[in-house]
């Protein structure tokens, strides 16, 4: 592969250092019906990805320059290349179940490809994906820490996330100013909440939005007189796991 880099980096830092690359790339599982790329930039990735996974592999970029230098690099891909914005992409054309996503997320929009992802999780069984420290850190806390938010509950909800590795800025072109982290996430067994689900994300999304109320108080729309007494409203929302928040949502919505 030649030096020549794309000009727009639309928020994304390059990885240069192979030997992490071949680490991300394994932490992939071998037995998934499709894997698609998001962002593959100059290839690094991609490089390993098609030795063996050659008629699995989509890989979708939106970025001009970086699909011509792919298309250069790597002309076995044809129409596998896929030029598009991923987050506009329907990722049930690729196969209607056990499909991979791998990256190195841009910074910019890396919640924005999680809630991306969460949309078709009945087909997506596994993502390795390499983001900003921080974010990595927030997705993989636990109820009780200050760093559980919203994508926290709604990934862990569907998903059993696992923090694999930290990665320094020193490998990436152009460094970013902070640290970066690979993450893992493989699709549990939950089919359904238990609960309605429409309401579950709302109810996590405000009680959030001012987590530093008690749930009587962010969520206060939703609560009726017959419930507001519940103890369960004296707490914070990072201190409610997933089931907790099942519980709490058919508080609100009962199951007939």
């Amino acid at each position: 592969m030649d030096t020549v880099r794309p000009k727009k980096f639309l928020g994304q830092h390059f990885l240069t250092d192979l030997d992490i690359a071949k680490r991300i790339v394994n932490a992939l599982s071998q037995d998934l019906n499709a894997v698609v790329e998001v962002g593959a930039g100059m290839g690094v990735l991609t490089q390993f990805l098609i030795p063996e996974r050659a008629e699995k592999l989509f890989v979708v970029e939106i970025d001009d320059e970086s699909i011509e230098y792919l298309e250069r690099h790597f002309p076995t891909l044809g129409n596998q290349l896929v030029h598009s914005d991923f987050l506009k992409t329907n990722l049930s054309n690729f196969d209607k179940n056990n499909v991979g996503v791998i990256g190195n997320f841009p910074y910019n929009i890396s919640s924005q490809i999680f809630f991306h992802i969460l949309e078709y999780r009945d087909s997506i069984t596994e993502v390795v994906g390499m983001l900003q420290k921080e974010v990595a850190e927030r997705l993989c806390a636990k109820p009780g820490s200050k760093t559980y938010g919203i994508l926290s509950v709604l990934l862990q909800a569907w998903y059993d996330l696992e923090y694999l590795f930290t990665v320094n800025e020193t490998v990436f072109c152009p460094p970013p100013k902070v640290k970066s982290a690979v993450i893992r996430l493989k699709r549990n067994n939950i089919k359904e909440l238990g609960c309605d689900e429409i309401l579950f994300k709302q109810v996590v999304k405000m009680a959030f939005n001012q987590r530093r109320k008690t749930l009587r108080n962010s969520i206060r729309p939703l609560l009726t007189p017959e419930i507001i007494g519940n103890d369960v409203f004296n707490k914070r929302p990072e201190q409610l796991s997933v089931s907790e928040f099942v519980a709490l949502t058919n508080l609100l919505t009962p199951i007939n």
